[in-house]
C-alpha cells in the first residue's frame, strides 16, 4: 500500500495490521457504521450538488443501508436524479454495478419508509444540521475529494476560518511525551488561528481538542458514531465544549445500527477537512496510519513528530519520517511548510489570509499586508490605508517581499501573491 504526502511526492510503504492499536478500537468499541463502498470498480463522478426539488428523495436514498458515496453516485449517474432512482423497478436497479437483488429491494422500500422523516425530526430536536453536497456551508475542502461524503450531520458551526485547519491524530495509549507534544502543538496552532481537526477518541485526539479549547481556539471533531451519541461516553462534556467553539461532524445518522469498520471510513474526513495532518504519536501499525494514508491519497501534507528510537509508541511516526513525511518539532514547522490556499480564508472583516505563513506576521506587517490587493496597488494607497508612517510602510514592504508574500510589478505598485 503506497501513499505520498504530496501528489507528486515520495511514497510511504507500511503494513496495516487490523490487530494492533487503533484497529483494536474498531473491533472492541461500540461503533456506528457508515457504508463503505470504496471497492466499487466503476468510476463515476462524485456528487457535487443536489437540486432542491430532489433533496428529500436524496436523503431517503442516502440513508439506505448499503448505499455508500460511490454506489449513490453510480445510481444518480445512471438514473439522473434520486427521485428517478426511488421510482425505478427492481430490474432497472439491477443494471447498476454492485446493486444486487437485496440492495434493490431496500432502495425500492426507501420511498415508503419513514426513516428520513424520523432522522430529520431527531436532528431538528437536537440542533443538528443535515448538510448535502452542494449546500453553501458544506466544507469546500471536502469537495476536493474523489469520494466526498454525501451527507454530513453537523452539530455546531463551520466558519470561513476553518479553511485553515490541521488534522491531529495519534494513539489512544499516548505517553507523557505524546500528550505534551499534542498539547503544545494544538495550543500554538490554535493561537495562530488554525482550526484543529481530530476524532474525539481517547488519547491524542482528546488532548488535541482540549488544547485548542484551552486557548479559546476552534476545533472540529469527526465522529464514528452519531453526533447525538457521543463515544466514548466520558467525552460528552468535551463534545459540548467543541460544539460551542467548532463542530461535531459525522456521516452516521442517529438511528444507524452498530457495525465495525467505521473508523477507517471516518478518517478520510479528518484528513479531508485539513490542509495537512500531524501524526503525533503512533505505534508501528497504529490505526492513525490510516489517516496518514488518506492524507497522502488526498494530496494533503503529512507531518510526523519524531520520538525515541527505542519507544514502541514512536515507531509509526519514525517510520513515516523515514519514508518521507515532514519532521516537525513545533507549530512553526507546520505553518512554514504549508503552501498557498486555493481559496482565501476570511478570519475577520479586516483580515483575509492567502497563505498560512501570514499568520506568523506581527501586527504592523499584518496591517500593511491587509492594505494590499490581489491586483497592483499603489504604494500611496497602502500608506493611506494602513495609516502608518511612510518609512515604516516601506521597510515593511521589503520584509513582506523577502518572505514571498508580495511582489512589485513596478516601482510604484505592489501586489499580493496568491
Amino acid at each position: 500500500m503506497e501513499i505520498s504526502n504530496r501528489q507528486d511526492g515520495p511514497g510511504f510503504l507500511f503494513d496495516m495490521n487490523p490487530s494492533i492499536d487503533g484497529f483494536e478500537e474498531i473491533e472492541n468499541e461500540k461503533t456506528h457504521f457508515c457504508d463503505d463502498d470504496s471497492d466499487l470498480e466503476t468510476e463515476v463522478p462524485a456528487i457535487r450538488s443536489v437540486a432542491p426539488e430532489d433533496r428529500q428523495a436524496f436523503l431517503q436514498l442516502a440513508l439506505v443501508n448499503g448505499v455508500g458515496p460511490r454506489t449513490l453516485a453510480a445510481l444518480l449517474a445512471h438514473f439522473g436524479s434520486a427521485t428517478d432512482v426511488l421510482g425505478a423497478t427492481l430490474a432497472q436497479l439491477g443494471k447498476v454495478p454492485r446493486v444486487g437483488p437485496k440492495l434493490s429491494s431496500l432502495i425500492r422500500d426507501a420511498s415508503s419508509s419513514d426513516l428520513a422523516d424520523r432522522v430529520a425530526q431527531h436532528c431538528q430536536d437536537h440542533g443538528v444540521r443535515i448538510l448535502i453536497a452542494g449546500d453553501s456551508d458544506f466544507p469546500r475542502l471536502l469537495t476536493e475529494l474523489a469520494d466526498p461524503p454525501v451527507l454530513l450531520f453537523v452539530k455546531g458551526q463551520f466558519l470561513p476560518s476553518d479553511q485553515l485547519s490541521i488534522g491531529m491524530v495519534g494513539t489512544r495509549h499516548c505517553t507523557h511525551y505524546g500528550r505534551t507534544m499534542a498539547e503544545r502543538l494544538s495550543k500554538t496552532l490554535a493561537r495562530y488561528g488554525i482550526t484543529i481537526v481530530s476524532g474525539l477518541a481517547r488519547g491524542i485526539d482528546a488532548v488535541s481538542h482540549q488544547g485548542a479549547l484551552d486557548v479559546s481556539g476552534r476545533t472540529i471533531a469527526v465522529l464514528g458514531s452519531s453526533v447525538t451519541d457521543i463515544y466514548p461516553p466520558e467525552h460528552a462534556e468535551l463534545a459540548e465544549k467543541i460544539v460551542e467553539h467548532g463542530a461535531l461532524v459525522s456521516e452516521t445518522h442517529p438511528f444507524a445500527k452498530p457495525k465495525a469498520g467505521v473508523f477507517p471510513q471516518r478518517n478520510r474526513i479528518i484528513s479531508g477537512l485539513s490542509l495537512g495532518v500531524i501524526v503525533v504519536e503512533a505505534a508501528e501499525r497504529s490505526g492513525s496510519l490510516i489517516t496518514a494514508r488518506h492524507a497522502g491519497d488526498q494530496g494533503r501534507d503529512l507531518f510526523a513528530v519524531p520520538g525515541q528510537a527505542n519507544s514502541r509508541m514512536s515507531r509509526g511516526c519514525n517510520q513515516l519520517i523515514r519514508d518521507g513525511a515532514i519532521l516537525i518539532q513545533d507549530a512553526e514547522d507546520v505553518i512554514e511548510h504549508l503552501g498557498p490556499l486555493v481559496e482565501r480564508a476570511k478570519l475577520s472583516e479586516e483580515k483575509v489570509v492567502h497563505h498560512p505563513v501570514e499568520l506568523q506576521l506581527n501586527e504592523i506587517e499584518q496591517c500593511v499586508l491587509q492594505a494590499i490587493d490581489s491586483s497592483p496597488t499603489d504604494i500611496d494607497h497602502v500608506i493611506v490605508k494602513s495609516n502608518l508612517p511612510v518609512p515604516r510602510v516601506l521597510s515593511t514592504l521589503s520584509v513582506l517581499e523577502m518572505r514571498g508574500l508580495i511582489q512589485r510589478p513596478s516601482g510604484r505598485t505592489v501586489v499580493r501573491r496568491s
